[in-house]
């Protein structure tokens, strides 16, 4: 499965903020990549330019290429509610982002390959699709042989707050997906109606 695996400092720099999570090296170069990203004076962007930034920054935060995004996307606007709110709703309820979210794994693209490698399970079953769609009721867990891992102990020993559209036990190192997120309930700063707008051109 095609996916990046280039320089992230320089992706969070284009956005101007840390995508991928604390980054010294973002923080002493907070401008623009390039040999005059310091000093060159931006021309205005269109509004196609600012939606089209909103959408490949709302792809790199979740680690997904164009074509899944689009599919995403079509797939929310086929379903009741706002199109842009349901689209983040899809997105969270992959499986790579959910073993992330319950702490299984510190970052995205490790649970990602957490889950490629066969170490995660979902109602009891091995899953190694990235992209599974995960839904109310559903249980994440870590396959047993796995529960030993090093990644997966020291990313669980410093887990912070849960969220509240999912559940964890310790004891049995897995989650329960309760329902989908609401909007206030996801922490990623995305204009999701700019990327609704760029699609619906």
């Amino acid at each position: 499965m095609a996916r990046y695996i280039g320089p992230k400092t320089k992706i969070s720099r284009k956005f101007g903020e840390p995508l991928y999570g604390a980054d010294k090296h973002f923080e002493k170069k907070n401008f623009p990549p390039g040999m005059h990203g310091q000093n060159k004076r931006r021309k205005k962007v269109s509004e196609y330019g600012v939606q089209l930034a909103e959408k490949q920054k709302a792809k790199a935060t979740y680690g997904i290429l164009e074509k899944q995004f689009r599919n995403t996307f079509i797939r929310a606007s086929h379903r009741k509610g706002v199109t842009g709110e349901v689209l983040l709703q899809l997105i969270e309820a992959r499986l790579d982002n959910m073993v992330y979210r319950l702490g299984i794994a510190p970052t995205r693209a490790a649970a990602r390959q957490l889950v490629s490698h066969r170490h995660i399970t979902v109602n009891g079953t091995v899953a190694n699709i990235p992209s599974y769609a995960i839904r109310p009721g559903d249980i994440i867990g870590v396959r047993e042989r796995s529960k030993s891992l090093e990644v997966i102990t020291e990313s669980l020993s410093g887990r912070g707050n849960a969220y509240s559209w999912m559940e964890w036990d310790e004891d049995k190192m897995a989650g329960k997906f309760l329902n989908y997120p609401e909007r206030a309930e996801i922490p990623e700063n995305i204009n999701e109606q700019l990327i609704v707008e760029l699609y619906s051109k």
